[in-house]
């Protein structure tokens, strides 16, 4: 029977927490890192293997993920919630909180839709290591497509939709007036837009595909600039994250979680602290309008590199 112990709950916790946020997968991670090491790690912590208590673990790893990130934008989550609370009451979609409030609704339901339909097939059929490694691969090769992509398009049809909304004063704003400045850009690109932003979301149900990598990509081709694509590829996660999250309890409180709900908390408080500096960083990082080219190079050899040691050993 397999178990999980405490050396394995402290690295994966803390490896997830920090990739969840990385646009280099934190699911690709998990699968790749137990099947790298071998051994005991490998039986234990095999995410397709049916009744595994490693998928009640990563239960618990994505909901402290999803509350580190509303921890740390809270404020912006205030303004949000406050936005989509008011235009029900007010029954209207006037301002740009409200209309962003919608946008992260409307966008959310195809990835959720699908995530019912489909995780439990994408688990089991390509959550093992070599389809992993592979699509890890691909994700370093989107990343980079994206990094072209801003690049040719660098000038006015790269800057967001209302490039006169005090862009060039922005360095010296305050971290939350760069994310108001930015929701109000957000807010203007179209539903249409902000809907098929969102749907990228449904290729991170393949291990090694990026949620926050594929959302921003997809933003850079439809005109955001870099920093706006990676703050809505944020907001978009941490719904998301904790849903699916939540969603899964039951499998924590039930008979897969027996005997690991101690490993849990403290991968879990791993995961919530690793995803909390993350983003923290993350933020600063692209607000300096930095490239992804490093993430992409990371996921390509680490992808490339991955599948061919496992399919030599």
């Amino acid at each position: 029977m397999t178990h999980l112990t405490y050396a394995e709950a402290m690295l994966v916790g803390l490896v997830q927490g920090v990739t969840e946020l990385f646009p280099v997968s934190s699911l690709g991670h998990s699968v790749l890192i137990p099947a790298l090491i071998g051994g005991s790690w490998a039986q234990d912590l095999n995410v397709s293997a049916p009744e595994s208590p490693y998928l009640a673990f990563i239960v618990g790893l994505h909901v402290a993920t999803a509350i580190a990130m509303i921890i740390y934008f809270r404020r912006d989550w205030a303004r949000i919630v406050g936005g989509f609370l008011s235009s029900i009451r007010d029954r209207r979609v006037a301002t740009a909180d409200q209309r962003l409030a919608w946008m992260i609704v409307l966008a959310s339901i195809p990835v959720g839709i699908a995530g019912l339909a489909l995780e439990h097939l994408f688990r089991l059929v390509f959550s093992k290591p070599v389809p992993t490694a592979l699509f890890l691969a691909v994700n370093g090769v989107i990343l980079l497509a994206g990094e072209r992509r801003r690049r040719r398009t660098a000038g006015p049809q790269a800057a967001p939709v209302q490039p006169d909304l005090g862009r060039q004063a922005e360095p010296a704003l305050t971290e939350a007036a760069r994310a108001v400045a930015s929701d109000r850009r957000l807010s203007t690109m179209g539903l249409a837009n902000a809907v098929l932003i969102g749907s990228a979301q449904v290729l991170a149900l393949l291990p090694g595909i990026s949620r926050d990598g594929v959302v921003t990509v997809t933003g850079l081709f439809r005109g955001l600039s870099r920093e706006d694509a990676v703050r809505f590829s944020f907001l978009l996660s941490a719904p998301i994250i904790l849903a699916a999250g939540l969603l899964k309890v039951p499998d924590l409180t039930g008979p897969l979680g027996n005997g690991i709900r101690g490993q849990v908390l403290v991968g879990s408080l791993l995961s919530g602290i690793g995803a909390y500096l993350s983003v923290r960083f993350l933020v600063r990082y692209f607000a300096k309008e930095r490239s992804l080219a490093p993430f992409g190079i990371y996921c390509l050899v680490a992808g490339l590199g991955s599948l061919a040691y496992l399919l030599l050993r």
